[in-house]
């Protein structure tokens, strides 16, 4: 007797089509090529376009109008409204912004139906879990670690339980409209993360860490863009620490897929911390690069 396929309803955020034009198609080319036993649907949402929009781009993918008030967050909550009570016809939502393939792909190769099967037995949302050496603390939570919004699946439970995805808006008291002292002397941001967020975003990549692929000079003109793009870095903090709040665990693609593959079973709907899940990538990256040189060993002549 067959097994039910797993039904997964994508709610992916686009900006028009000028970035990534080819985003959705290449998001069900690879549910296709690596998840064939999953009845997958897509709604769109595009922030270039208003609110009430409505039509098909394809067979089993719909597209509608976004609000682009907070970026990807406010245009899922467009989405999930849209969707209404037939979220919970689906084992699982899939979070996407038509970037979930532009920063560091390859955990999104090991991902298959197995991964989201075993995702269905855990109290976790499952992504890239990325973090920082130092924790922070933002609105009075200490964080450290988070799933990145490009692509994160949990089940319509855990996402209903969150209500909004904007937990950060316009009248969040943060910014004083100053671009020489952005951060209000009472932001609900630590010091530490206020200048990491400035280095980020604007830093010119002289002294430590590294800086963002499109970064920009803080000035009266920009200031709009940087307080829009700071809350959107907070809203993704923060949907993390909302479902921590509500007792579910953060699940790393490249330490479930490791787990799936090696069939464990024993304390199989137990998660470890985030730490050991991360540590899995560099043995990923050991076996990868183990492979490559046995490949060169034998088709690559010696000198």
């Amino acid at each position: 007797m067959h097994a039910q396929p797993l039904r997964v309803l994508t709610l992916l955020v686009r900006h028009g089509t000028e970035k990534y034009p080819t985003a959705w198609q290449d998001l069900r080319a690879m549910f296709a090529r690596q998840m064939p036993d999953v009845e997958h649907r897509m709604l769109v949402i595009d922030n270039s376009l208003p609110v009430g929009h409505g039509s098909d781009l394809d067979r089993g993918v719909e597209l509608i109008g976004g609000s682009n008030e907070d970026w990807e967050f406010s245009a899922w909550d467009c989405g999930i409204n849209h969707t209404g009570a037939k979220l919970h016809q689906y084992d699982l939502v899939h979070l996407a912004t038509s970037a979930f393939a532009a920063s560091a792909p390859d955990h999104l190769k090991l991902i298959d139906g197995g991964s989201l099967r075993s995702l269905l037995g855990l109290q976790g949302a499952l992504g890239c879990i990325d973090s920082r050496r130092e924790p922070f603390s933002i609105f009075g939570i200490r964080s450290q670690a988070w799933l990145r919004s490009s692509f994160i699946l949990m089940n319509p439970r855990q996402l209903s339980s969150l209500g909004s995805l904007v937990s950060v808006g316009r009248d969040t008291p943060i910014f004083t409209g100053n671009p020489r002292q952005p951060f209000r002397d009472d932001a609900p941001i630590s010091r530490a993360y206020q200048q990491s967020l400035l280095h980020w975003l604007t830093g010119d990549g002289a002294g430590e860490g590294v800086i963002w692929h499109s970064r920009f000079d803080l000035t009266p003109e920009t200031l709009p863009f940087f307080e829009s793009k700071a809350r959107a870095i907070l809203n993704e903090l923060m949907l993390t620490n909302r479902l921590l709040a509500n007792g579910y665990a953060l699940v790393d693609m490249t330490w479930l897929a490791q787990k799936v593959r090696a069939g464990s079973t024993e304390s199989e709907n137990v998660i470890p911390d985030w730490r050991v899940q991360i540590s899995s990538r560099a043995r990923v990256r050991r076996t990868l690069i183990q492979k490559l040189r046995r490949w060169l060993s034998k088709h690559m002549p010696r000198q």
